[in-house]
């Protein structure tokens, strides 16, 4: 039993540590390190021939996925030698600890959070604070934006997110241990430096598509928590159909359903387009919502990683 509990213990003390520390140093931080090399694998694939850039950053993607998952295992090994031999209490949460601690890099629950409750109070300091406050955010030319579409950016990337940078890689840690949470943090790397319609068009289809894979449950998982009616889930799968992520449609169309608002990004997608503007106390309900959503995500994931470890 103590050997079975380690895995949801190690989530628990992660989101902890999350909420007492936030993000560790940059210069410590793993996804700093895969950036790095994401950079330098990358560097000259988007000036090759399309089928020589597709190749290229396949193999740059899969080499550096090696990598990563490799050193997630000797650390996840490691811990699991070091402490739960033989299996005791205190062994176990040595282990457990070890592992939270270790989990922690692979999401980013309080500093969304932070990031987004920035952005009414850098609107209120004007609206070129507001603008560079969501560039923070969003990878998207904020220089037009005026306060109702920095809101929706803000609230659009805050549901995103809350995927993406939360439940996918706690998803994946309840699967697959440290590797798993591991690979899906280097592969949504990946995606938003590599994957992207411009000359990354065929460098970067191969990680367009492995983040598309790994977040493709998650995505949904986190849409419903959002928006749990089920009488409202047949107009949330048509909000999402109306962006070109075949994910990330999900999280912000059921964010845009529960407040009523409209998300939009100019020339790309409209979500709810009946509902209002967004509105300054729109950006709080959004993360009250996504607040009140992520546990019942997280308590399912719990009792995944309860039933996916029990002889670790």
């Amino acid at each position: 039993m103590t050997v079975a509990i380690v895995m949801p213990v190690a989530m628990l003390m992660a989101l902890m540590l999350d909420r007492i520390a936030g993000e560790p140093p940059q210069r410590w931080h793993p996804v700093a390190g895969i950036g790095r090399y994401l950079r330098w694998a990358g560097s000259r694939l988007p000036a090759l021939s399309p089928v020589r850039a597709f190749a290229g950053g396949a193999l740059a993607w899969s080499l550096g996925a090696a990598l990563v998952v490799a050193a997630a295992w000797v650390l996840q090994a490691g811990a699991w030698r070091t402490f739960a031999a033989p299996a005791s209490v205190g062994g176990s949460l040595a282990t457990a600890a070890t592992l939270g601690l270790l989990l922690k890099p692979m999401f980013a629950w309080r500093m969304l959070r932070e990031e987004v409750g920035a952005i009414e109070d850098a609107l209120a300091a004007g609206l070129e604070a507001g603008r560079a406050r969501v560039a923070r955010l969003a990878s998207r030319d904020v220089a037009t934006l005026d306060a109702t579409r920095i809101r929706e950016t803000a609230i659009e990337t805050l549901a995103e997110n809350l995927s993406d940078s939360v439940v996918a890689p706690l998803f994946w840690f309840a699967v697959a241990g440290l590797p798993g949470a591991a690979l899906y943090r280097y592969a949504n790397t990946a995606d938003a430096m590599w994957g992207y319609r411009d000359r990354w068009e065929w460098a970067g289809k191969w990680a367009a598509r492995a983040d598309d894979v790994l977040s493709w449950l998650p995505a949904r998982l986190t849409a419903l928590a959002l928006l749990p009616r089920p009488t409202r889930w047949p107009e949330l799968a048509r909000q999402a159909r109306r962006t070109p992520s075949p994910n990330g449609g999900w999280p912000m169309g059921a964010m845009a359903l529960a407040l009523g608002v409209r998300l939009a990004k100019p020339g790309v997608y409209l979500l709810n387009s009946g509902g209002r503007d967004a509105e300054a106390t729109d950006t709080q309900r959004a993360l009250h919502r996504a607040g009140r959503a992520l546990w019942p995500v997280i308590a399912p994931l719990l009792a995944l990683a309860f039933v996916s470890w029990p002889a670790a």
